[in-house]
């Protein structure tokens, strides 16, 4: 049982292989998959993707690197997005992302909030992005009121973890947890309780170990979920089911 919490299959990467890909990754144990949202046209296509397989569903939201090309119009087709389908579980992916030149932190702050806000008006979860910007992500989501998510790719420390937790998020780990400099995830993954944690890939990008560098999937995460194994001393199968069922409950799905 494998529940990848945020993909994106949406991506060019998957151009060539889209459909037989995911129908592959079901028929070999992928049993969830969300596809995160970037923008109004990659939330639309999770939309699609979730009419076409039963096992995907989607989040519609506008990533904080396209915070200076996004218009009032496009927050508010994301919030359509979201309302008009039953499929999209969460709003995401959001959040802020200080790391390249050239970001514009007062519009990614304004569109972050505005989507905050999305997600509290339609009793959705979110999916955190945060990149260079660990304390005013935190600030931002406390001071909005929003108490339901995931802390997706987690950076943070092991005590912003747990104070994540107490305000009812989960943690997102996915493949870095099993490159050798990892260290600062491991102790993430050591001090967070696993029903607080859920497995996701990020495909394409953030391959685990074995695959570090090359295109990833979601049949991937039985990497990290061996490596979060050996780190809780439980087995593989109840890293896989726990955190699936973690999934399940985050984004309010009952199949």
């Amino acid at each position: 049982m494998i529940f990848d919490t945020h993909a994106h299959y949406d991506d060019i990467a998957f151009d060539e292989d889209r459909d037989e890909l995911i129908e592959y990754m079901h028929q070999n144990g992928v049993d969830y998959i969300v596809n995160a949202g970037e923008a109004v046209k990659s939330s639309l296509a999770g939309v699609e993707m979730g009419k076409k397989y039963d096992f995907v569903y989607s989040a519609s939201g506008i990533h904080p690197e396209h915070a200076n090309e996004t218009t009032d119009s496009d927050i508010v087709e994301i919030e359509k997005i979201a309302r008009e389908n039953k499929k999209v579980v969460a709003i995401g992916e959001i959040g802020l992302d200080y790391h390249y030149e050239g970001y514009n932190k007062e519009k990614q702050i304004d569109i972050f909030k505005k989507q905050l806000k999305i997600a509290k008006d339609l009793d959705l979860p979110v999916i955190i992005h945060s990149r260079d910007a660990s304390q005013d992500t935190f600030d931002i989501i406390k001071e909005s009121g929003v108490r339901k998510g995931i802390i997706h790719c987690y950076s943070g420390s092991a005590q912003m973890a747990a104070d994540y937790v107490k305000m009812g998020f989960f943690i997102g780990i996915g493949g870095v947890l099993t490159y050798k400099n990892a260290r600062k995830l491991v102790e993430v993954a050591e001090e967070i309780d696993i029903n607080n944690i859920v497995l996701e890939t990020d495909c394409p990008y953030l391959a685990p170990a074995p695959f570090r560098g090359k295109r990833n999937n979601s049949l991937y995460i039985q990497y990290v979920a061996e490596k979060m194994a050996e780190i809780k001393g439980i087995s593989y199968d109840e890293v896989c089911k726990i955190t699936s069922e973690n999934g399940k409950k985050i984004f309010g799905i009952q199949s």
